[in-house]
Formats: C-alpha cells, structure tokens, sequence
C-alpha cells in the first residue's frame, strides 16, 4: 500500500512547450497510485539534486504521469526542465490533495495564477457543476481549459509587481447557495484571501481550500514545504484554519 514515504522511480518520455512560461513534461513511473483528489500533487526529486519540489498533476493515465512545470528565471526544475531532460531519472514522491468540496456543491468557484492552471484544468474537465475561473497568467492559454470553460482572463503583474488575485477575490459577485471555492497561488496573497474569507465571508472551512503554491523571493529563497503534514498535525491538535495555515506560511520562510 502507498504511503506518505512511498516514492517512486520516473523516467522522462517527453518535452513539449506549452507556452514560453510553462513546458509539460510527460513521465513515465511504474506502479504510481493516484489519490484520485482533482489536485493531487507529488513532490519530484531532479538529477543532481536531493531537495524535494512539489508539482501539481495535470493528468494521468494509467502509470503514465503529465505535469505543467513553470519555469521561473531560477530554480531547481526549472533549470533542469529548462534543457533537454528526456530520458532523465528522477524520482517521484507519493500524491497528497486536498480538493473536497462538501456533498451537495451547487458551483465551483477556481482562481489561480500560472501555478494553479495545471489544477484548475483538470478540476475543470471534471466538474459537473456551474464552474467560474480567474486565471492570472503572462501567456495565451486560450485552449488550455476545457472548451466552454467560464474564465475570465486577468493581466498579471508587471515586473517587480504584486499580484491582485485578492483584490479579484474580494470584488467576486458570489453566487446563491451553497458551493466550493479553491484557489492557488504566491503565498502572500493566499494569507489574504484566507482571512478575507473567515472574516468577511465568514465561510466554514468546508466550503474552502486556500493553498500558497509559491513565495515571492524577497530576501532569501522560500523553503519547499509539503503542506499535507502541517495540516493533518494542525487538525489533530485542534488549531483553527487560520492557525494552521499561519504556519504553514511560517515553514515556508513567509
């Protein structure tokens, strides 16, 4: 059976660029077991490197495993997936999510930026309820999402900016009843937008999912932090969302 330490071996069968800040790399990796959670992620060890670094799966099909890698102007995967890393070794940890909306979601609610596509394309194609978007991407990803897919496209930041996905998510219109919001993105905003949705909204913690996928780099690097631990020991000792999330942020060095 699949644990939390279960790790995998993985070979690379192909490269292709999505679009000049986002290229797919297809895996192979025998005996993979899916959680089946719409966005489960697996933590990818490169050549040369023991440090672990946590990507969203985009799809699967039997053991063979396609993940969207961002590539930034540092980093560990990105220089690797940057060159030609086809026929390449790495390994694969076992998948974590945390995609639940609660049973009787009328809508879904999704908002992200680059980071967040890979997962808002597959809870996306598989969704069978009224689904909104709020994309925050630097590239054309017309035909990324599932076609008839209800997306509003928003510029990102210039250079040096912050984004303003909690800006965006403060000004949603919501919609009646009851359903799910998932969001992804630069952990800063994530703070945000948790607060603004326990305090304001004043949401259970069953109607959301708020995950900082990445830090903008200030003064130093932020560390890779699997945020399925800290929220499983945080449950268990009885913390609050907020409690728990704030040090998932202080983990990362945010």
């Amino acid at each position: 059976m699949t644990t939390r330490a279960q790790r995998y071996d993985a070979v690379v069968t192909r490269r292709e660029p999505v679009s000049p800040h986002l290229v797919r790399l297809t895996l192979s990796v025998p005996g993979f077991e899916s959680t089946g959670i719409l966005d489960e992620w697996v933590g990818l060890v490169v050549p040369g490197q023991f440090q672990v670094r946590y990507y969203t799966v985009r799809s699967l099909d039997g053991d063979e495993l396609v993940l969207d890698v961002v590539i930034h102007d540092v980093g560990l995967v990105t220089e690797w997936a940057s060159g030609d890393c086809v026929g390449d070794s790495l390994v694969i940890t076992a998948a974590q999510g945390s995609f639940s909306p609660p049973a009787g979601a009328a809508w879904l609610l999704l908002v992200g930026d680059l980071t967040a596509m890979p997962a808002m394309a597959r809870i996306s194609r598989a969704s069978t309820v009224p689904t909104r978007v709020w994309a925050e991407v630097p590239d054309d990803l017309a035909g990324y999402l599932p076609d008839g897919t209800d997306v509003t496209w928003l510029e990102p930041p210039a250079a040096e900016g912050r984004s303003r996905l909690a800006e965006v998510v403060e000004g949603i219109d919501w919609p009646e009843g009851d359903g799910y919001f998932w969001m992804a993105g630069e952990s800063a905003q994530m703070r945000a937008i948790r607060k603004h949705l326990m305090r304001v909204r004043r949401l259970p913690n069953t109607a959301y999912d708020v995950m900082g996928y990445w830090r903008a780099v200030t003064s130093r690097q932020p560390r890779s932090v699997d945020p399925g631990p800290i929220w499983r020991a945080g449950k268990a000792a009885g913390k609050s969302d907020e409690q728990i999330w704030a040090a998932y942020d202080e983990a990362r060095g945010g």
